[in-house]
């Protein structure tokens, strides 16, 4: 346990949150290992990675909802380990899981989450009517939450974390289920909120969403292996080149072309194929030459600039090279 009783010293105001050796351990497994970073106010900061990688247990030790086992850290001032409570008076968290109530109507559900976050009675009504207008649920106050449609209850359950002004919010899956329109829609709310001072920190595994964010870190196997601007991701943690090869079918030859000499890795992109090469003038000829041979008809072959899941799968790869599987 942290035996730290001091508040982090020497946290400039404008960091929202700060993690300092930050671990969480479950008996022998190591869920979250010693990770540092620094949110800073009113930026969009993404927390990524795949399932299991530990965003989630990250989440809930920031919100003060499960202690830390070692490390320090604050959120919005106050200490991860000592002033939970306070914590939770001052930051929206919208889980990954729906969480309001499906037996509730829409009204009911605001209504429960005003005496949760204890809403002055002068106040529940301006603040009932920005959840409204904020989610796009006017007429429907009095409709059941399990009728909704998922885009709807998503809407509902960030209109409620929102309810007390918080000024830092945390998005543990925000999009998770809904279609790409609705997802699309949800982060021009998020930009909004970001405009607006609001702190937003968010976790995600998809990466055309991270896109969005103004800075982020990848967490693998409980490990920070990257972070920086969307930018910075993408030149500054690729050391190969990559290369988009457009065919038909082209998952019946994704084994193939990750066969090629020159070729370290390749993946599905969408509908196209994304290989990362060492030398990407020899891998393209390598490439085009195997599907001339092949007689593959409508194909194009170019160098790209990598995506963020380029990087995104390129990291874990180096990674997994590098360090043994210890859990």
């Amino acid at each position: 346990m942290n035996t730290n009783e001091d508040k982090p010293n020497n946290i400039p105001d404008n960091i929202a949150v700060s993690v300092k050796e930050l671990e969480k351990k479950f008996g022998d497994f190591t869920a979250v290992n010693k990770i540092d970073f620094e949110v800073h106010g009113g930026e969009i900061f993404g927390f990524l990675g795949p399932n299991g990688a530990g965003k989630s247990t990250t989440i809930r030790m920031l919100c003060g909802i499960i202690p830390p086992t070692s490390g320090s850290g604050q959120v919005g001032g106050y200490d991860i380990f000592r002033e939970q409570h306070k914590i939770k008076e001052h930051i929206g968290y919208m889980s990954q899981k729906f969480s309001l109530y499906n037996d509730l109507s829409v009204e009911e559900n605001i209504n429960f989450y005003s005496g949760i976050y204890k809403i002055p009675k002068a106040q529940k009504k301006e603040r009932f009517n920005m959840v409204i207008r904020s989610a796009g649920l006017e007429g429907m106050e009095r409709t059941l939450t399990s009728t909704l449609a998922g885009g709807w209850k998503q809407r509902l359950a960030l209109g409620c974390a929102l309810l007390h002004k918080p000024r830092i919010i945390f998005l543990d899956e925000p999009t998770s289920g809904v279609d790409p329109i609705t997802r699309a829609n949800f982060w021009g709310v998020i930009k909004e909120l970001a405009a607006g001072g609001v702190t937003v920190f968010v976790t995600t595994h998809y990466m055309d969403e991270a896109e969005n964010c103004d800075r982020m870190v990848l967490i693998y196997r409980g490990t920070i292996i990257a972070t920086g601007t969307p930018q910075e991701m993408k030149t500054g943690y690729m050391k190969n080149e990559v290369i988009e090869i457009i065919l038909p079918d082209s998952k019946n030859w994704l084994e193939k072309i990750g066969g090629i000499e020159g070729v370290k890795e390749a993946a599905l992109f969408g509908s196209d194929i994304h290989a990362v090469v060492y030398d990407s003038s020899k891998a393209i000829s390598a490439i085009k030459e195997f599907l001339e041979r092949e007689k593959v008809e409508g194909v194009g072959v170019r160098k790209i600039l990598p995506s963020l899941e380029d990087v995104f799968v390129s990291s874990i790869e180096e990674y997994d090279q590098r360090e043994p599987k210890k859990n």
